[in-house]
Formats: C-alpha cells, structure tokens, sequence
C-alpha cells in the first residue's frame, strides 16, 4: 500500500473544509451497524449463507469511522483507489501496521464478494467481527 501522501499528491484525497456533521452522521451510522451486527449474530448467529453479509457489515462500519475521522480533518476521496486510499488514512494514526495489513485485506476480499460473488467461510468471518469488536474504540472519535 503506498502512503496516505501519495493518495492526496494524485487527487484521490483532497483537503478541504472541515466537516463535522457529517462526520457525526457517519459515527451515528456505525454505531448502528454495529448495534445491528451484533444483534443479528446473537439471534441468527453465524453460517455459510450469511458469512458474507457479516464481512460487509464490518468493512462498511470500519469505513464510516474512517471517513468521519477524514471529515473531520478536511479530507474527502472520490474516484478509483479512493477506498484503498481510506485504508492508507490509518498510517496517520500509528495503528499496528498488521492492523492496517488486515483492513486492507477486508477491503479487497469484500470486493470479491461484491462484484465476483466470492463466497466467505464462517471461521473468516468470525475473525472479522472480532477485529471489528477490537479496532471499532480505537477508530471512534467524538466530532
């Protein structure tokens, strides 16, 4: 992955004005997928069938933790490497570089579900909802 300043050097990400409503509205909206992950977990639980959903779940509401963290600063991405440029974001924060590896990893194998309809196992999406559980406090952010 190349570093976030490459990203805003190629126009993927630009500086602007600081937006914290909409940051506000993408934490509200995390939080709510996250009460609904979990909620579905514990009344459906986990199968081959739904495996998938809970990995989109968890990458979207990563995303929207990033991005509010984006609006705060000013940033916005638009265009083709935009979500991976999102991803490189998390080099500002110092997270664990296996950390960052991972999300980035989910990034790529959700659009192997959502554009090719590759399956994902149970015991992959297991591991994702637990990353999630951890990396969701050091993502949030008060606007």
């Amino acid at each position: 992955m190349k570093p976030f300043e490459a990203y805003h050097k190629e126009g993927i990400i630009r500086q602007g004005s600081r937006d914290p409503e909409r940051a506000k509205s993408m934490i509200r909206e995390s939080e709510r997928k996250l009460r609904s992950l979990r909620f579905t977990r514990e009344k459906i639980g986990i199968t081959l069938d739904n495996a998938s959903d809970y990995v989109e779940q968890c990458y979207d509401l990563i995303m929207f933790l990033i991005r509010a963290r984006l609006y705060l600063q000013g940033y916005s991405s638009a265009g083709r490497g935009s979500h991976e440029a999102e991803v490189a974001y998390l080099q500002t924060l110092h997270l664990p570089e296996k950390d960052i590896r991972f999300i980035d990893e989910l990034r790529y194998l959700r659009n192997g579900v959502l554009y090719y309809g590759e399956p994902i196992d149970r015991e992959y999406a297991e591991k994702v909802i637990a990353f999630t559980e951890k990396i969701v406090p050091q993502l949030k952010v008060k606007p």
